[in-house]
Order: structure tokens, then C-alpha cells, then sequence
């Protein structure tokens, strides 16, 4: 259950074995912009190429599950932020399609993006990681990528939750939204800020935000972060959030 994006001298393709979208149009995808044959035989499984063009589905939201794979993301212990970002993200996932929000989830398992960044001519397994990222994005032209991660601080004592956006109008009510809803849980009177420095806010062609849900090294914060109900709870709170910002800009451009 893998979403693959190729990119290949500027055509792009999509191989999906079952999509993570959620979608009153619940069909397999195949490939986007030419068929199949268009790249080289060998580099693609035969058994993943499809005969026909299917277009991409209709996508409000795309969570982007920080890390993955060999990119455990910060740890404490034996407990690795990767596996904390998709519990999270996937209750998320349920949560809005419950909800009837068209939602894509770049992940539904461990393992790392940049293995399926064919195309990208870099030897730097970080930075194909984060373009395949972008190019999910670029690809379905979401309302919102709401990417999740999980923070880690020399200091036990820090705590709450942190929403990173962009310099536009949308990241930036997404990412007040959002925080004000995590705050609730936590207790906290945390304001976002400008992520400048994070590629992925840096590149997103459309809307998206960063939220570092918790700090994985201050024990609080770990229980709310590993429980099951408390990991709902997060779900909830950031779905409701996500609602609040597609009902504000129903009517607005990505960007």
C-alpha cells in the first residue's frame, strides 16, 4: 500500500498499489501524464504498470508523515519518532475520512520515501526524500499539507506543541488553527512561527504546515504521545482544525 511517485524529465507518473485517499471515488490509480511504456523497462516491476491513464484523485488534505524506514526521526530510548508520526497520522487519516474530507497519507507503513525516488539524480537519501514529499504535492495540488512530527529538546522540562508555516495567508491561519486546538490539550499559550528553514515549507507549491506534536523527551508529552485514546485525542483536535480552515478558505486558491 504504497503511493510512488516518478518524476521523469518533467512527465509526471504515479504507480499506487492500494491508494491511501479518501474519496467518494474509490478507484486504483495508475499513471499520470503518458502511459506506462514511457519509462524504461526494467526500472518499474512489470506487474506495477498499467495499460491505461487514470487521473489523480481530488485531494483537500495530504498528511505527510514525518520520516520512515532508516530515517527514525529523533528518539528517546527505543522509542523512534517515525513510528509515533504515523500512529498519529493515520488516526488523523480516519478521522477526516470519517468526516468526508478527501484526504491522500503519503505512508501507511514503515518505510522511507526516498526508496521511491526514482528520479531524482542526487546521492543525498535525505534530499530525495524531501522532493518526493514535494512532488505528492505538486502531483494532487491538496488545500493543505499538514506534515507531522514529534520534537525532541536537551531539556526534559520542555514541552507543548509547535505550528510551522509559511510566508501566505493560508499556512499561516492553518497553522494559528491548529495550534490554538493543540494548546487546548496541553495547556499552553504556544504561537506558531515561521519555518524558514524546512524544505518542505521552503517547496510546497500549495499551503502546508509543519506540526511538532509533542516533545518525545519530556515524560508528559511521551504519554500523551503513546497513548492510544491520547493519540486519538490529537487526531481529533488537529482534524478539527483542519475543518475549521477548509471551511474558511473553501472558496481560495492553493496559494
Amino acid at each position: 500500500m504504497r503511493l510512488i511517485l516518478l518524476g521523469l524529465t518533467g512527465v509526471l507518473l504515479l504507480f499506487i498499489g492500494t491508494a491511501h485517499v479518501s474519496s467518494s471515488q474509490s478507484q486504483p490509480l495508475a499513471v499520470v501524464g503518458q502511459d506506462a511504456n514511457s519509462r524504461s523497462a526494467g526500472s518499474i516491476p512489470p506487474e506495477t504498470m498499467w495499460s491505461e491513464t487514470l487521473s489523480l484523485p481530488e485531494a483537500d488534505i495530504v498528511i505527510d508523515v514525518g520520516h520512515g524506514g532508516i530515517d527514525s526521526g529523533t528518539k528517546f530510548g527505543d522509542l523512534l519518532e517515525k513510528h509515533v508520526n504515523l500512529e498519529i497520522a493515520l488516526k488523523l487519516y480516519e478521522k477526516l475520512k470519517q468526516s468526508g474530507v478527501r484526504t491522500v497519507i503519503n505512508r501507511s507503513t514503515d518505510y522511507a520515501l526516498s526508496d521511491d525516488n526514482e528520479w531524482l539524480r542526487s546521492r543525498s537519501r535525505h534530499l530525495r526524500d524531501l522532493s518526493q514529499r514535494k512532488l505528492l504535492a505538486e502531483a494532487l495540488q491538496p488545500k493543505l499539507v499538514v506534515s507531522l512530527h514529534t520534537n525532541w529538546a536537551k531539556k526534559p522540562s520542555k514541552t507543548g506543541a509547535t505550528v510551522l508555516f509559511q510566508m501566505n495567508p493560508q499556512s499561516h491561519a492553518a497553522a494559528h488553527l491548529i495550534q490554538r486546538r493543540l494548546n487546548g490539550l496541553y495547556g499552553s499559550k504556544e504561537i506558531p512561527y515561521l519555518g524558514k528553514p524546512f524544505y518542505l515549507l521552503n517547496h510546497s507549491p500549495c499551503p502546508a504546515v509543519i506540526v511538532e506534536m509533542g516533545f518525545i523527551s519530556n515524560l508528559s508529552d511521551r504519554k500523551r504521545l503513546t497513548s492510544p485514546s491520547q493519540q486519538q485525542v490529537m487526531a481529533e483536535a488537529i482534524a478539527s482544525a483542519i475543518t475549521e480552515y477548509l471551511i474558511a478558505f473553501s472558496d481560495q486558491p492553493t496559494k
